[in-house]
Parts: structure tokens; sequence; C-alpha cells
């Protein structure tokens, strides 16, 4: 299972980026004040709990364990909530309701409009956090979602490098060169 990636700023500066136990164990050690911490998939900033010693940190931010019998997967169990005729429909599929899930939520996440909605939606968080008192934001805005990654990058460029480099990673499976 792919760990999802996260990036803390300091200011204008990128100070840390990796796994969430990363950058946990980053802040922890640097003592880092004044940071602001994104998950790069979904571009919404998220705190972390810093208490205690490093242990106690790296073991609060470590990967959840593998269900018994399905180490690869990682699966994790949660509640799924769906009408009688949805159960009814899953209890036709090849493998069951779960196989049959996966089966569609990994067809969604192919689908090259989701993975460009997606991308700059994160973006979107990540740029009004970072970048929405910046000169251009409104227009570079406008730009990510129409998808033109040319006045994208035009109206990113005065932007400190760090925040600018980061919109652009984020972006750019959202916009078209």
């Amino acid at each position: 299972m792919e760990q999802e990636n996260y990036t803390a700023f300091r200011g204008d500066s990128k100070f840390a980026s990796g796994s969430l136990g990363d950058v946990a164990l980053a802040l922890k050690r640097d003592g880092a004040d004044n940071v602001l911490i994104f998950n790069d998939a979904t571009g919404a900033e998220t705190d972390l709990d810093l208490r205690g010693t490093e242990a106690d940190v790296a073991a609060r931010y470590a990967p959840p364990p593998a269900v018994p019998g399905r180490p690869k997967l990682g699966v994790v169990a949660k509640e799924v909530t769906l009408l009688p005729r949805h159960w009814d429909w899953l209890k036709t599929q090849r493998g069951g309701a779960s196989a049959a899930l996966r089966r569609l939520v990994e067809d969604a996440a192919r689908d090259s409009r989701s993975i460009a909605k997606a991308a700059a939606e994160a973006a979107y968080r990540f740029m009004s956090a970072m970048a929405g008192n910046r000169e251009n934001f409104e227009e570079a805005s406008r730009a990510l979602f129409a998808a033109d990654g040319e006045r994208f990058t035009m109206l990113t460029e005065n932007w400190p490098e760090d925040v600018r480099a980061h919109a652009r990673q984020l972006a750019a499976p959202a916009l078209v060169d």
C-alpha cells in the first residue's frame, strides 16, 4: 500500500517532505514552530501531535499494520452505507462486495479526469493557504481550473521559489502544456 506524502513549510520555505511519520520526526527533532503541513494528495493542512519523545512521535505516526492474511493489500476496515439495491448488485459481483468496491474505486482513480480534478483541488487548497495573498493568485487559480499550464506557470513565476515549485508539482496532473 502506497503511503501518502506530506510537505511541511516554515514560512515560504519547504522544511520537510515524506511520510507523515518522517515529517513528524523532522519537526520533533528540529523543534520546528510556525510550520504548516500539507497532505500532498489532497492539499489539506494537517496538524501533528509532537508531544513526548521521538519514539512516542514515531509510534503515533507509524503506518498502520497490515491486516493478517492481507499483508500486501494493507486492508483497512471502515463502514460503507448503501441502499438495498446497491447491496443486491454487489452480491452478484465476482469476488463479493469488497472486491467489487475495490475495483470500482481503482477504476475511478485511474480515470484521468478524476486524477486531474483531484490534482487541481489539491493544488488549489495548498495555493489558498500559501499564496492566497500573493500577486496573481486569482488568475493562477483560474488558469489551474482551465488546465492552462502555460498561463499557470507564467502567473506563479513571482511566487517564492518553494511555494511556486510545490504548487506546480501538485498542479502538474491537472495542467495541459
